[in-house]
Parts: structure tokens; sequence; C-alpha cells
């Protein structure tokens, strides 16, 4: 464990899974615009990217785009001008894939390699150190650094050559985006109908309409927990865009992104951007007639 591992971006999950790394005993160097974030994950903080991927063997990154992730990458405090032959570095970013794939040959023309590392799981497993990957690039460099990843995650999926990893993220997104909105829509219309909805769920759950929405998450947004921790609605209606983007590339009809990118889009529209996606439900309750699937019991007199 003397290898040195360098993060770069330690915010909602990125400070999770640096906190994974050192609980495992690994030494981690970090940077991240707020300081303060790379020191309460017990990293050690670096002054600047090129610091971090100076000082580290292996670099991790997790960042919002790929907007970003070029930014972090290109420029003379970049990745790429300081990164060196055997290096691997780990995007586990949700990107543009074809973005990751310029980048990967950018990085293998230096002699490093560059893995696109999707992950899924959310901010619980994060913190478990059971997130899942989903794994593009060189497959002989991810076996280098699988015990770092495994620091962090309970399953490792080799995808294929680069941008395979993203893409299956991706994919994997916009199915959560569909079915957080839609379920969201049909709790508030339940709501609505005078519905018990511990009961509606019961029978989603035991029925063909079961999702990791109605599974995971409305059981407990239902009592007034959205979870707080996860993807925001601004993050949540980038990854439908990315999707959509794509499935356009790729000349696959994209026939049920209006669903999400409207809900989504809502909940930006409404003042929701920066919170976490599951209040996705009062955007669509507050166009609905102000529902709420939750209230608060008034305090007696």
């Amino acid at each position: 464990m003397s290898e040195v591992i360098g993060f770069i971006g330690l915010g909602n999950m990125g400070g999770r899974m640096t906190a994974c790394l050192v609980r495992a005993g690994r030494e981690v160097v970090g940077y991240d615009l707020r300081q303060e974030q790379v020191s309460a994950a017990g990293a050690r903080p670096a002054k600047s990217v090129a610091e971090v991927v100076e000082a580290a063997d292996v670099v991790l990154i997790s960042l919002p785009d790929s907007r970003v992730i070029e930014g972090v990458v290109g420029g003379a405090e970049g990745v790429l001008a300081h990164a060196r032959a055997a290096q691997v570095v780990v995007d586990l970013s949700t990107a543009a894939p074809a973005s990751t794939r310029r980048i990967h040959d950018q990085l293998a023309a230096r002699g490093a390699s560059y893995l696109d590392a999707g992950i899924s799981g959310g901010a619980a497993a994060a913190d478990k150190g059971a997130l899942t990957l989903m794994v593009g690039g060189d497959k002989q460099a991810l076996e280098r650094v699988r015990p770092v990843l495994d620091s962090f995650s309970a399953q490792i999926f080799y995808c294929g050559t680069s941008g395979a990893g993203h893409t299956a993220k991706v994919l994997n997104n916009f199915l959560n985006a569909v079915s957080l909105a839609a379920t969201a829509e049909i709790m508030v219309a339940g709501k609505k109908a005078g519905l018990d909805l511990g009961l509606l769920l019961e029978i989603l759950n035991a029925s063909s309409g079961v999702n990791f929405a109605t599974l995971n998450r409305f059981p407990k947004i239902i009592r007034g927990d959205y979870l707080k921790g996860g993807l925001t609605n601004a993050l949540m209606m980038k990854d439908v865009v990315l999707y959509a983007d794509l499935v356009g590339e790729l000349g696959v009809a994209s026939i049920n992104a209006s669903g999400p990118l409207g809900s989504f889009g809502l909940a930006m529209a409404l003042g929701y951007a920066d919170e976490v996606s599951n209040t996705v439900v009062d955007a669509i309750g507050d166009v609905s007639g102000g529902v709420r699937l939750h209230t608060e019991p008034e305090a007696s007199q």
C-alpha cells in the first residue's frame, strides 16, 4: 500500500470515495476548489491539480461534466501536461463518451492510461464502499488499479474499450431518471386520489411497476426524508441531456427522453436546481395544486 493515490474533485461523491480510501489505509493527496473538502475526507491537501498528478501513482477524478473535466485535464497546470508514462488516470465522473475517448488518446500519447469508470449506487453506497463501477479502457490498467477501486466498490464491470464505461453509465442514469420522474408523477396522482401512499408502494413493489425509486426512494420520501446527498436536479438534467446527445450520435430514436427532460426541467425552473433530485416530486406537486407527499403534523395547541 505504498503507492500514493491522487484525487481531483472531492465533492459529494469524490469526498466519500476518498474517505473510503483513507479508511482502507491508502495515502491520498487531494485537490478541490474547496480545500476544506479535502481535509474533511482525510486526504492531504494539494495546492493544484499539477501537484496531485506529480505526487500520485494513480490519479482519480470525480467532476460534474465533460466541460469541467476537459478544463482540468488541459492547460499548463492540468493532468495532461504533468502525466507520465505508466501512470493510470481513472475518471469516475459521468461524462460524454466522445470527450472521454479524446482524453484517452491524448494521455496515451504520453504513455499514461485513462480509464472511464462510471459509478452507481449514490451517496449511501459510497459511504459504505459499495459502489458499482462500469469501466472502459485498457483491461491491464484496470487490473493494476483494481485494488484501489475495490476500496469503494462492491462490483466492477469491465465494459470494453475507452468510452464504454461512460456509455454504460449514461444509459443507466437515463433509466434512473425515467423511473424517478415517472414514480414521482404517479405518487402525486396517488396522493390527490386519496390513496394510502405506503399501501400504494407495497402494491407497486409487488407488481410490474416496481423500480429502484419505488423500492429505495419513495418509502422514505413519503415520510419526509428526501435522502439528501444524491444527484441534484441540475445534474440529473445534465445526465438526461448526455443521453439524448449520445443516442442522437448513435442514430437511435430518443422517444422517451421528453418525460425526464420535462420533469427535471420543471424542477430547475421552479428553483429546485441545486436540491437533491428526489425533490422533483415537489416540483410536480407544485404545479398539481401544491401537493406534498408528506406533511408535518400540526403542533397541538
